[in-house]
């Protein structure tokens, strides 16, 4: 068996590297927007250039799974720069609560993508299927597919913290302890059913369906603490501010990601390589955690 093309420390010191150039560079990209752009549009701009470069890196290293931790590492940025930029009338409680549970969140998916990446030898299995579905358009899927529309789904998944941190807002009312309460949970379920994932492919068979803890109730329960949480930012904005209407784009989308390619992803593979998945398909429920289906 070879060695592998690359360690960890040499990996995760690319990465690290990678992804402090695409935050110089944003960061230049930000002295150059339009004075009258809000801090949301100025921050697509530096995030789009950001995410460039990423792309040419990962390009250049063969690895496109380099993008993978960007999805939460570039939001922690984010909501830190909107905290900065914040006009007057921002509810410090709320925007406290919100730039916690952003920070929280990444840290925490971000923890979990390096305590489980083997290095930059090993490309996303999905990534693969899309390069070889259609090798001759792979320079493109991989930057427009892989790369830039996730940056664009976040960004617009962050708009109900944008409101919250940024704009003028309500007093605090029921809602924010309904979002609070939303946003608190779906971490916490992410990291119990990572956890739990974790435990078991330490000692699983061949072919064994993972279906104790949370994922007795859901077959994909950290997709539906990611979901989640995304909806929790968006009740933050609604309470914050609800004429901004176009809020609820992001978290539609994400709902939209889920449902129509990750999930069907995940179990077209799962039934491919475990016998028995099929029927665990018809007892369990594919993301809201409920009770299990008799036979």
């Amino acid at each position: 068996m070879s060695a592998p093309r690359w360690s960890r420390r040499a990996s995760f010191a690319w990465v690290a590297g990678a992804y402090a150039v695409a935050l110089a560079v944003a960061s230049v990209a930000l002295l150059f927007v339009p004075e009258d752009w809000s801090s949301f549009w100025a921050v697509a701009a530096a995030d789009v250039a950001a995410t460039v470069v990423v792309f040419f890196f990962s390009r250049a290293l063969k690895c496109s799974s380099m993008y993978d931790a960007y999805w939460s590492v570039a939001p922690i940025a984010i909501v830190f720069y909107w905290v900065f930029q914040a006009g007057e009338g921002v509810n410090p409680i709320r925007a406290g609560a919100v730039l916690f549970l952003v920070t929280w969140w990444g840290a925490r998916l971000t923890y979990n993508w390096a305590r489980g990446w083997p290095g930059l030898h090993h490309t996303d299995w999905r990534y693969e299927a899309t390069r070889q579905k259609a090798p001759s358009l792979w320079f493109f899927s991989d930057l427009f597919g892989i790369h830039l529309f996730p940056t664009i789904e976040v960004l617009l998944a962050l708009g109900g913290a944008w409101v919250a941190l940024t704009q003028e807002s309500r007093a605090l009312c029921w809602l924010d302890l309904v979002a609070l309460t939303v946003a608190s949970a779906a971490v916490t379920i992410e990291t119990v059913a990572d956890q739990q994932l974790l435990a078991f492919s330490r000692v699983k068979r061949p072919g064994e369906i993972m279906k104790t803890g949370l994922w007795a109730y859901s077959r994909h329960p950290n997709y539906f603490g990611e979901l989640s949480f995304w909806w929790g930012l968006y009740l933050f904005g609604l309470a914050a501010d609800p004429g901004h209407y176009w809020t609820v784009i992001g978290p539609i989308m994400m709902t939209g990601m889920f449902l129509g390619v990750s999930i069907p992803w995940m179990d077209r593979r799962s039934c491919e390589r475990r016998p028995e998945y099929a029927e665990h398909m018809k007892r369990v429920s594919a993301i809201v955690p409920w009770f299990r289906k008799n036979a």
